[in-house]
């Protein structure tokens, strides 16, 4: 196939879907279960941002919640398409393979490209929020050096997890899962028996309009949303992805949204208002509230931590699956394509490094505000592979591709996917302007990428030699799924 960014010819409707990829049988790869894919799905969605939310969203008033249901009906309905995404083409990449699939070549290069910026500026943020909860244990912000060394090590023990393979990547996000979520279920669950309606302060507190309240409130936790996608993206390393990915998708965002909902009323009913909107620490207030004494502090700290590594674990093996699965199809350099013991080795490594450079930058500018820009900045650019791949499923829908549907199903669908298409939209405007402009730049650096891998690509055709390893010749039927390689010499 040229890489260009043609549309290719639809296929018939009756043609197959690509067949899942073959497991991989390298002693230290394994395949996820609906147990790790799920824990896959919340563990990326809830990271430590869920610690701070109450205090976040207080300012609005309790107004706050109903952007809580309206975000949740989005993030599952954009669930829904890629658990139908993922029915059709169960292949590691996720919103790039569908784009891919649907639009050509360059769109699946962006999609590819925006995801990818999303994952390693989101684990830099991760790891810098993540020092300010070990300062509350272990002192690391008396001085600048000390506190991004901490930031660095917090990074790459994930990696390093990573690294020793897919077996070691599912046990810890289920282990860092389970143990996040018993505190986190401690005061979602326990603060409704210390409930005080009280402390919850007027319904709009913002000031302005209703509508306007919940739509900024809806800006502030957007980003908490982010991660969805996970299971599809990861959908190669998934045992029976097409009956597995969507069924992990909807149990991991409603399960992360119901956390998320009971977590914030519980804090909003134990802490009074006043208090609540000045806090820094508003679940260990919350603790306090509940049982005295001030050990709430170094419990919701400890949770933040063990809730941060696991989010990083999961957003680390997402970094490196798309970049990996555009690889094999000529459109990233093809050393991203290289696996050991079913990771993409190269993708993790380049990812952290990446990841690393922007903390210490972070620390030595001693500037918040850049690096805040750089995290809404995730916001807007991981955007464009959920516009791009509820495109796809609007794409299939309309013109019949892909599968054969009822009516009934079909108008279901459709109303599914404009749903999930105005949640992407929502999604955008919440960046900001700022976001916005930042992540445009970011993807017009890519264009320039594309042209380079394009031109590659197009030389080589021209010779008769081979673009990648994978890549060389079109994918058809019996060649749609990639291979999943077992242990390689380093």
């Amino acid at each position: 196939m040229h890489v260009t960014g043609t549309v290719p010819p639809p296929a018939p409707a009756s043609q197959e879907p690509p067949a899942a990829p073959a497991p991989d049988d390298g002693r230290h790869a394994r395949r996820f279960g609906l147990p790790v894919a799920t824990a896959l799905v919340m563990g990326n969605i809830i990271g430590g941002g869920i610690f701070l939310l109450p205090a976040s969203v207080a300012p609005f008033g309790t107004v706050s919640l109903l952007a809580f249901g309206v975000l949740t009906g989005g993030a599952i309905a954009l669930a829904l398409v890629f658990g139908r995404l993922a029915a059709r083409d169960p292949r590691t990449g996720g919103p790039y393979v569908y784009a891919r699939e649907a639009f050509g070549d360059f769109a699946g290069f962006l999609a590819a490209w925006a995801y990818w910026i999303t994952t390693w500026v989101s684990n830099a943020a991760l790891a810098v929020a993540a020092v300010g909860y070990l300062d509350v244990l272990i002192p690391v912000n008396d001085h600048r050096w000390t506190a991004c060394l901490a930031a660095l090590v917090i990074q790459w023990l994930p990696a390093l997890a990573n690294l020793a393979g897919t077996r070691y990547v599912g046990a810890v996000q289920l282990v860092s899962t389970v143990l996040k979520f018993a505190p986190l279920l401690l005061v979602a669950v326990g603060g409704l028996f210390f409930f005080d309606p009280d402390n919850l302060g007027p319904f709009n507190a913002s000031g302005g309009s209703g509508i306007g309240a919940v739509s900024a409130a809806a800006a502030i936790l957007l980003f908490s949303y982010l991660g969805v996608e996970s299971a599809a993206v990861s959908a190669g390393e998934v045992k029976d992805p097409r009956r597995t990915v969507g069924r992990a998708t909807v149990i991991g965002t409603a399960g992360a949204a119901l956390v998320y909902l009971l977590g914030t009323l519980s804090v909003f009913g134990t802490v009074s208002h006043d208090r609540l909107v000045t806090s820094t620490a508003p679940f260990s207030d919350a603790v306090n509230a509940m049982f005295g004494g001030a050990w709430g502090g170094w419990a919701v700290a400890l949770a933040a931590l063990v809730s941060m590594t696991g989010c990083l674990n999961g957003w680390t093996l997402l970094s490196a699956q798309t970049p990996y699965a555009a690889a094999k199809d000529g459109l990233f350099p093809a050393v991203f394509a290289r696996r050991r013991r079913g990771v993409p080795t190269v993708g993790v490594g380049v990812t952290v490094v990446l990841a690393s450079l922007l903390t210490v930058y972070n620390y030595t500018s001693g500037s918040a505000k850049v690096f805040e820009v750089l995290v809404l900045v995730t916001t807007f650019t991981a955007t464009v592979p959920y516009l791009l791949a509820t495109a796809a499923q609007i794409f299939h829908l309309v013109s019949g591709q892909g599968e054969k549907v009822d009516r009934a199903r079909l108008v279901r669908d459709g109303v599914i996917a404009a749903v999930a298409a105005a949640f992407s939209l929502w999604l955008v405007a919440g960046a900001g302007y700022a976001a916005v402009y930042q992540g445009v730049l970011f993807l017009f650096a890519g264009v320039l990428v594309y042209a380079v891998m394009a031109a590659r690509g197009r030389r080589a055709e021209g010779t008769g030699a081979p673009r990648t390893e994978e890549s060389a010749a079109p994918r058809t039927e019996e060649s749609a799924a990639p291979r999943t390689e077992g242990p390689t010499a380093p």
